[in-house]
């Protein structure tokens, strides 16, 4: 137990006992989150070819390895032969990958060969892999091509409690092709399941609790609420470096601004106390860290030093750091949720499920006995946080979704087999959105544009944006901006040390027209330089960003001829690309007017971000990315454009008194009869 200092957090230790596994408080001091996971010849024991399986430390490469083992030993039940393969799905790229490499590693194969992975714009596969790792949205793609899944003998689908949108589509097609398909083996593996809600999805699967090698964990809450957790965590991260053994630190924060200014104040608190304490390394981890800085958390901690890892919830379960024995959970973390009626995505900071935080207390028990202090009392953590979070179906915009179940031959989504189904509104506005882009008819059927957008792995209305870029002859300018639009806000590098050079930097690449008009200019100087990391490094852009924008565009390129669009070039006249976004983005249009600027149909009050070239401008008309609410309705990505454009590409969507500008209409010369003449 941590004395208390000043300033000071005061901690009570609640033991549980081992026998009360069963209870709401799952996560345990003493032997908290005993693994479970499936052994895969234990399923043929059962008449359900579905099997559920609860983990409280989902390893997935131990699983993995183990069921490619007994698989491959097993040449009577011929899983791998005749070309058969086996999918295991990952709900992360990182973890997809890594997972791939570690398992092939430990095979003594070559990553590509008998293991390997297959992500959205990146295959490491061949004819002779076996056991395939790839995202669950890439499984959802393979439908298209093998709506049986008949060159795969098993899948496994891992980390099912993360409830992506694409696993809990999976979940209902899966379950489909395995009524279809009795010789096929689908595994469910996962670490804080609800397994008898599942196992009832599946046709009453059988659920196996298999434990996995664990340290005990205790737990300690805080005897009062914390007014300001980030100042909790970084008193409780000097106390324990000060009055606990060795052994580094993890601390869940929820975003980069938090995180940067968590590191900023433990290093200054380490300046001042100098030679009094051991040396304390600060070491942050988000997504829009350069490699190399995101690299150093894997660095062994140097003798006589302490590391504290300040990361986002990608350490939850997708990393997984050598060396920690202590975790710090303020209980929070940051969820997307997306309003249908304005069709604005909002980033919140919300308490974490009662899963999560147990999630977050296992990272403490990998390597050796450790501790979690959990920045909440046990009553907030019994009565107040979800038993698990909301399924990503349930918050988030469905275009995508839609788009691949009709072509995929699923026309009554309503009634689809959803483990938890999506907002009746929120499908409501995919179809909308749809049959306003020319993916669906009236009749809700998939067109000849739709089956050519839903080829194309993006959001439907970038597909849209590269079909309309054959008619305005620019499609390599509109790969170029649809591959750097995919890479997410993380082109630009901002330093805190160095942020007028940052912004002067970025500012050096503004063009008139918006912020598409910037990206494109981005990667063809980056192209120019011969696709150097130096130049990158000089103009604070992100090298490993720029790499992904690289392998987009290729992908997207190759993909143009199944769509049957040729590459041509607008030999720099923007006003053609402006107007190709335009044919993809319509739907995504505001207008300045006296009270600032609103959306055309929806007449929600939005404003440019601050980062974006046409801040200062404020041009009459607009077309944005993304609406995302922040500490205002941002809209990102802004392009500017005219509204007789709108009626160009959009004709059946925009009628021309919409378009109208009330303010620009002058007042009759002519006055008006009085009220006494009008009698």
């Amino acid at each position: 137990m941590l004395p208390p200092r000043s300033p000071s957090i005061s901690w009570c230790w609640r033991k549980r006992r081992p026998s009360s596994l069963s209870g709401p408080l799952s996560s345990r001091v003493t032997r908290s989150h005993q693994a479970h996971h499936l052994q895969p010849r234990l399923s043929r024991k059962s008449p359900s070819r579905l099997s559920a399986a609860a983990s409280q430390c989902s390893h997935s490469v131990r699983s993995s390895w183990l069921l490619l083992l007994i698989i491959r030993s097993s040449s009577s039940r011929g899983y791998t032969k005749k070309g058969m393969k086996i999918a295991c799905t990952q709900p992360r790229r990182v973890a997809a990958m890594s997972v791939a490499a570690r398992v092939a590693r430990e095979m003594g194969v070559k990553l590509g060969n008998e293991v390997g992975y297959s992500i959205r714009f990146e295959d490491c596969t061949s004819e002779r892999t076996v056991l395939r790792y790839m995202t669950d949205g890439m499984l959802l793609r393979e439908f298209l091509s093998e709506p049986d899944l008949a060159s795969y003998s098993v899948v496994m689908v891992d980390e099912a409690h993360e409830r992506t949108l694409h696993t809990d589509i999976l979940f209902g097609l899966i379950k489909d092709v395995a009524r279809f398909r009795p010789e096929l083996k689908v595994l469910v593996a996962s670490a804080t399941l609800d397994t008898a809600r599942f196992s009832t999805f599946f046709d009453d699967a059988p659920v196996f609790r298999i434990p996995g090698r664990r340290f005990p964990v205790d737990i300690f809450y805080t005897k009062a609420p914390e007014a300001d957790y980030l100042e909790a965590c970084v008193v409780s991260v000097l106390q324990i470096h000060v009055t606990q053994p060795p052994g580094d630190i993890l601390v869940f924060l929820t975003g980069q601004e938090e995180i940067e200014a968590a590191c900023e104040m433990l290093q200054d608190r380490c300046r001042r106390l100098g030679s009094k304490i051991r040396e304390l390394l600060v070491l942050p981890i988000y997504a829009n860290l350069p490699s190399d800085m995101q690299a150093r958390i894997f660095q062994p901690t140097p003798p006589g030093a302490r590391k504290v890892v300040v990361a986002t919830n990608i350490a939850e379960t997708s990393l997984t750091i050598e060396g920690i024995i202590y975790v710090l959970d303020p209980g929070f973390c940051k969820q997307k949720s997306y309003n249908p009626r304005t069709g604005m995505e909002s980033l919140t900071v919300t308490p974490c499920s009662k899963a999560s935080a147990n999630q977050r207390a296992g990272r403490a028990g990998r390597v050796a006995a450790g501790k979690c202090f959990r920045l909440y009392t046990a009553w907030a953590y019994q009565h107040e946080l979800e038993e698990t979070t909301v399924p990503e179906i349930q918050r988030t915009s469905l275009g995508n979704v839609v788009l691949l179940l009709k072509s995929l031959g699923i026309h009554d989504l309503m009634h689809f087999d959803f483990l938890d189904p999506p907002p009746y509104e929120t499908l409501l506005l995919a179809l909308e959105q749809l049959y306003a882009l020319g993916a669906l008819n009236h009749l809700g059927e998939l067109t000849t544009s739709g089956r050519k957008m839903a080829e194309l792995p993006v959001d439907p209305m970038l597909s849209k944006m590269i079909l309309a870029s054959e008619k305005y002859s620019c499609s390599e300018e509109i790969l170029t901006v649809a591959a750097m639009l995919s890479v997410n806000n993380s082109i630009f590098y901002r330093p805190k040390d160095k942020v007028v050079h940052a912004d002067n930097a970025r500012v050096n690449f503004f063009l008139p027209g918006g912020d598409h008009l910037v990206l494109l200019n981005v990667y063809t100087q980056w192209a120019e330089s011969g696709y150097s990391s130096q130049w990158c490094y000089e103009n604070f852009v992100q090298f490993r960003s720029m790499r992904r924008a690289r392998d987009v565009r290729e992908q997207l390129e190759g993909l143009l001829e199944r769509v049957e669009v040729g590459l041509s070039s607008c030999q720099g006249d923007y006003i053609r690309v402006r107007k190709a976004i335009t044919a993809g983005y319509f739907y995504h249009t505001a207008r300045l007017t006296r009270s600032g600027y609103r959306t055309v149909k929806q007449q929600q009050t939005v404003f440019i971000h601050p980062n974006s070239s046409l801040f200062e401008e404020q041009p009459r008309w607009l077309l944005y990315h993304e609406l995302v609410l922040t500490t205002k309705e941002f809209m990102r990505q802004v392009l500017e454009i005219e509204s007789s454009w709108l009626l160009e590409v959009a004709p059946h969507y925009y009628k021309a008194k919409e378009l109208e500008d009330p303010h620009s209409k002058k007042m009759p010369k002519k006055i008006g009869k009085t009220r006494e003449e009008l009698g």
